[in-house]
């Protein structure tokens, strides 16, 4: 699952995860804020997932899960950077 989320998305970037349980409307979404890519550890998914699990009362088979998926692209750059007033 985690390498589905994040496969693609370079160390760089940042990313931010929020999970829900469609059917129980009374839950909040849980999140792990924005932060970079490779900061992104498979236990911090996995409690995510288990706060999830255990926010509901009661949590079916059947019930959907959405997750909603932040990416910030960050740019590259190459090059010295000048300072004001350099000619």
């Amino acid at each position: 699952m985690i390498d589905y989320l994040f496969g693609d998305v370079p160390g760089r970037d940042f990313v931010g995860l929020g999970m829900r349980n469609t059917e129980n409307v009374e839950d909040k979404e849980v999140c792990i804020s924005l932060r970079r890519r490779d900061h992104i550890k498979h236990d911090m998914v996995w409690a995510v997932f288990g706060k999830v699990i255990q926010s509901n009362a009661i949590f079916g088979l059947s019930d959907r899960l959405e997750e909603h998926l932040d990416h910030v692209r960050m740019t590259a750059y190459n090059g010295r950077v000048r300072k004001r007033g350099a000619h």
